[in-house]
């Protein structure tokens, strides 16, 4: 009986096994595309493969990423010499937004072994945990306040926010597998997607933010201000703010509606903890100075004393923080070893980010761009420029980094409109540039910190991904039907 009962368990995970080993196939076996070389061709077979893997979750998603950059290392499709193909293979390992969503977990713990992320969690329930809409609204809210002065949407989505309502849902009993639906899903989902929006609606909520528009103000001469970036996208994203919250409920499905009994519960734990401790106001102080340092780091008029420099790195305030908060006995360095989600999360995002620039260094995004690009020239320039904008949104699918993204693809996407007849180049740069921050919510790698809210566990893997496709059509709907008419009247 034991045997039968685990018969079907191993023919779906063979199956699962088995597809991205189908997909890599197929590809590696189907004609080299006119434009391409052989080298590239089979490099996307080999990345198709990882991402058919991490949608089935044929393996844990750390082991899915490892492998697939094993394959594409030994095989020499980055270079054929091994000692630099080695080289590029572990190159991730040391790009500062991995480590920054590392930290972003260490900070996770400590505010659970300070007890401060419950304190605060705790308050937020009381206040507004009657309704578990409402808790949403609290959330989305939350990066709101903090976006237009956290450069980094990791720092500020990873490192504050979700380390606070990770503890929200196991005050409802939710946790991680089982449970999450309960009203974990909904709070995780919510967060994920208020900083999608709030990276776009502010200029200085995203760093790739201004590498845009250096690239567009480079190619063809488009210069905006703070006020005109948030004026040109605050119909849309003041209005997706609002129906964040609403929609993810309504996707969600939170069993948990209403709950009055829970702000009482709430209020008597409030009170059973008394007063803050030491560890709480070390812990507060600590995520003070990091807000002050991402914030004074991302600006060259504010002098950092001690540091030499007026620029700070998002990622170092995170080794400082984390350093004080060994020194000062908030956390041991045991429970930063044993914190298996963050290492999780390592390794699986390290591999889709070098996997993912890749596609870039080889060459094959600027040929599919252009490969894209070139029916656009016989047909209305309305036309074009929403399928020009399309290509640059949907196309982040092939992308770890928003950064990387913005540098590959922009110059080719404004140097195609700008060859096309009486297309409004301005008007195509600020679409694109507005797209930034909203394409993090499509996949689990899009963004800094959707690997960690895709490790979280309160989502389910399959869940983000459909998550992500439906925010992501809203998104991309809104900017052609609501930020594309507002920019053509002002």
């Amino acid at each position: 009986m034991a045997a039968s009962s685990q018969a079907p368990e191993a023919k779906g995970f063979r199956w699962k096994l088995i597809a991205p080993l189908m997909v890599w196939l197929a590809i590696y076996l189907w004609p080299v595309p006119t434009g391409l070389n052989v080298n590239q061709w089979h490099y996307f077979a080999v990345f198709a493969a990882v991402i058919t893997g991490l949608i089935l979750e044929s393996m844990p998603v750390g082991a899915v990423g490892l492998i697939g950059l094993t394959v594409a290392g030994i095989s020499g499709y980055i270079d054929p010499d091994p000692t630099k193909s080695l080289r590029w293979m572990l190159a991730g390992f040391a790009e500062s937004t991995v480590w920054l969503i590392v930290g972003a977990f260490v900070f996770s713990i400590g505010y659970r072994k300070s007890q401060l992320g419950r304190r605060i969690a705790l308050v937020l329930v009381q206040r507004l945990g009657r309704n578990t809409l409402g808790l949403g609204y609290a959330v989305a809210m939350s990066d709101f306040v903090l976006a237009p002065a956290t450069p980094s949407n990791t720092a500020r989505s990873g490192g504050i926010v979700y380390p606070i309502i990770s503890n929200i849902p196991r005050i409802y009993g939710s946790e991680p597998g089982p449970t999450a639906g309960k009203i974990g899903t909904y709070v995780m989902w919510t967060a994920f997607a208020a900083t999608a929006v709030t990276s776009s609606l502010f200029f200085t909520a995203l760093a790739p933010n201004a590498a845009a528009l250096a690239i567009a103000k480079k190619t063809v001469g488009v210069e905006v201000s703070w006020g005109q970036w948030f004026l040109g996208f605050a119909p849309l994203g003041i209005l997706l703010m609002v129906l964040v919250p609403l929609l993810s409920y309504v996707v969600c499905r939170p069993e948990v509606k209403r709950s009055p009994e829970i702000s009482e519960w709430a209020a008597k734990e409030l009170t059973a903890m008394g007063p803050m401790s030491r560890n709480e106001w070390i812990m507060l102080a600590l995520i003070v100075l990091a807000m002050f340092l991402w914030i004074a780091g991302s600006s060259p008029d504010i002098h950092v004393p001690l540091l030499g420099s007026n620029f700070v790195n998002a990622t170092t305030v995170v080794f400082i923080v984390i350093s004080l908060m060994l020194v000062s006995g908030v956390i041991e360095f045991a429970d930063i070893v044993g914190e298996k989600s963050a290492w999780e999360v390592f390794f699986y995002f390290t591999s889709l980010l070098t996997l993912a620039s890749g596609l870039n260094e080889i060459g094959f995004i600027k040929w599919f761009a252009t490969e894209y690009a070139k029916p656009l020239a016989g047909l209305s320039p309305s036309t074009a420029m929403i399928l020009l904008v399309a290509l640059f949104f949907w196309i982040h699918y092939f992308f770890s980094s928003i950064t990387s993204h913005a540098a590959a693809v922009l110059p080719v996407v404004l140097a195609v409109g700008s060859g096309i007849a009486d297309l409004p180049v301005t008007t195509l740069a600020m679409l694109c540039m507005y797209s930034l921050g909203l394409m993090g919510v499509i996949s689990p790698y899009a963004t800094g910190p959707a690997p960690m809210y895709f490790g979280s566990g309160y989502i389910g893997k399959g869940q983000f991904w459909a998550f992500g496709l439906i925010f992501g059509l809203l998104y991309f709907a809104g900017l052609l039907l609501i930020v594309l008419p507002w920019l053509r009247v002002h």
